[in-house]
């Protein structure tokens, strides 16, 4: 992780150490960054990318001793994971529509079982409101209820429920919502 800090204090300028308490965070929190955003994404180069982008505008911005921090920052993750996402699926989209222009459309049988599920997963993930995909998107990147609730700014007795509305609008989304 040390070449990511390294990276982090070059971008834009010349290279400069970084306070030692940013480099505390980063060290303790890059991690959980990054798995919140390949939960997300399901492509490491692209979660690392979002964790590099998260935590340069917190450094840009947020001082790192702020007790919120590490709740700030997996918010940001979930909520630039999904915006990723979300463009690459308008971009996928937009390539559909090319290729179905130039050619036979691809066959079914090339794409594999798994991959599919997984992309249904995420197209619904950002369909969905954001409230809601950034909810699953923490959970399901291992955070407890309480890191949960930090992150979404709601209070810990709140998750369960909002989880269980947060399944129910997925399951509808995947049943329904391949508008």
């Amino acid at each position: 992780m040390d070449a990511e800090v390294a990276s982090l204090s070059g971008i834009g300028r010349v290279a400069a150490p970084l306070p030692v308490a940013f480099e505390r965070l980063f060290h303790a929190e890059y991690a959980r960054v990054v798995r919140i955003a390949h939960r997300v994404l399901a492509d490491p180069g692209e979660a690392e990318d979002v964790a590099q982008e998260v935590f340069l505008s917190y450094y840009r911005r947020h001082a790192a001793e702020a007790p919120y921090a590490a709740a700030w920052l997996h918010a940001a993750a979930a909520h630039s994971a999904l915006n990723v996402a979300r463009s690459r699926t308008r971009r996928a989209a937009r390539e559909r529509v090319d290729l179905d222009a130039r050619a036979d459309p691809i066959d079914p049988e090339d794409a594999a079982l798994e991959r599919e599920r997984a992309d249904e997963v995420r197209a619904a993930l950002t369909r969905m409101p954001r409230a809601s995909a950034e909810l699953l998107a923490l959970r399901y990147s291992g955070l407890s209820y309480a890191e949960v609730a930090a992150a979404c700014g709601i209070k810990a007795d709140q998750v369960g429920t909002r989880l269980r509305r947060a399944h129910a609008a997925f399951r509808e989304e995947v049943q329904h919502g391949h508008a």
